[in-house]
Formats: C-alpha cells, structure tokens, sequence
C-alpha cells in the first residue's frame, strides 16, 4: 500500500490523527511518521500537495496540519491558502489535542527543538552504553501523549529520555 502523504511505495502503517473521529489513522510510510516527529527536511513535504486533497479525512486533516506547522516556507502558505475544507474537518484540524506540556528538571518548559544537557548518567537499554551527565543533546523531540518523556539522540542512536533527567540549555 502507498503512504498516503508521500505516495511512496514501500511498507506503511498506522498513524494516528488526534481530535476527530475514534480511532482515525491513515497509512503512512516510515520516512513520513520520522519526518513528522522530527521535521529535518522540509522539502519532503512539497507531497502534500496532493495529500490535502485526499478523499480519506485522517489524510487530508494530517496533510493541512503538516502544511501549517511548515507555514514559514512560501510553498506551504501557498497550498494551505488553496486547501479548502468542510466545517467538520476544519474544527478536526483545528481541534488537535493540545501536545502535553514538557518540563525539565527545574521546571523549564522544553520545546520541540530545543537542547538539553543531561543531569545523571544514564544506562542505554539495549545501547550498550551510558549517556554521561553534561551530555548535550540537540534538537529534541516531545513525545506526545506523555509529559515525562523526550527524544534525542546520544551517540548516534535514538533515546527516550526522562524529562526529570534533564535541563535545558
């Protein structure tokens, strides 16, 4: 099956798209759900072109979040003003669950983004390693449905980190 963003032929799965309809998900691939936690390459999204205006509703209310979280590139604001959607998926984009407010150890807010150092060392499950205490690591994910829970990456691999094990820089 395709990825509904992208249309990548490759292997996809669920995503879950918050604030509408129980249990809405549309299939996306595995460059798409990355991109989407962490946007490295903007230009991957110039797909949702075709995305926005997808018969299937979890598709199309991904696709217009995604083009107004990129709204400081032109392209995006130009396909997001050419997006038009019935009342019911407007509320649905609009209605996005709010993302869980993260705070580190001294109760600073963390953003998406953001670098944080770590406070204690850490022992990697299944790394094999430790992360060390006054280890930066930049541009953070936050884990959605749960405050108490950031990414990043230590030594080249992706780590969930502790938010209490943490300050921001």
């Amino acid at each position: 099956m395709p990825c509904a963003l992208c249309s990548a032929e490759t292997e996809t799965s669920a995503y879950a798209v918050t604030g509408g309809p129980e249990g809405a998900t549309t299939e996306i691939c595995d460059v798409c759900a990355a991109q989407i936690a962490e946007t490295t390459e903007p230009d991957h999204w110039r797909c949702l072109g075709s995305a926005m205006w997808s018969e299937d509703a979890a598709t199309q209310v991904l696709a217009v979040r995604l083009l107004e979280r990129l709204s400081d590139h032109d392209w995006a604001r130009d396909l997001s003003e050419q997006v038009w959607l019935d009342d019911e998926r407007r509320a649905w984009v609009e209605n996005e669950i709010k993302e869980t407010v993260h705070r580190d150890s001294n109760g600073v807010q963390l953003a998406q983004g953001d670098t944080v150092v770590l406070i204690k060392d850490l022992p990697v499950k299944g790394g094999g390693f430790t992360a060390k205490r006054g280890t930066a690591v930049p541009r953070i994910s936050l884990v959605p449905d749960n405050a108490e829970h950031i990414e990043g990456r230590v030594e080249g691999q992706r780590i969930v980190i502790l938010t209490k094990y943490v300050k921001k820089r």
